[in-house]
């Protein structure tokens, strides 16, 4: 995938979350609960999200870090 495609690791990451969201919604109204307990656990797992979601822009950063120093390691042994 590249970007000339409309791919890239960001199109990736972002189908990945969503895709768990969506499980996740499917899962939890699947499940033999009241409606109570369904929007407690749902209020949880959106917190969670958004607690998770906000590391996400980090995370990035600090691969790309460790893959700039990788491919200039790689290029400096070359």
């Amino acid at each position: 995938m590249s970007d000339r495609n409309g791919g890239g690791a960001g199109s990736v990451l972002l189908a990945f979350l969503a895709g768990a969201a969506v499980g996740s919604v499917v899962a939890l109204l699947m499940a033999p609960r009241s409606g109570e307990d369904t929007r407690k656990r749902i209020l949880e797992l959106s917190e969670e999200a958004k607690a998770k979601a906000g590391r996400v822009p980090h995370a990035v950063q600090e691969a790309e870090k460790a893959a700039v120093h990788a491919f200039n390691e790689v290029m400096r042994k070359a």
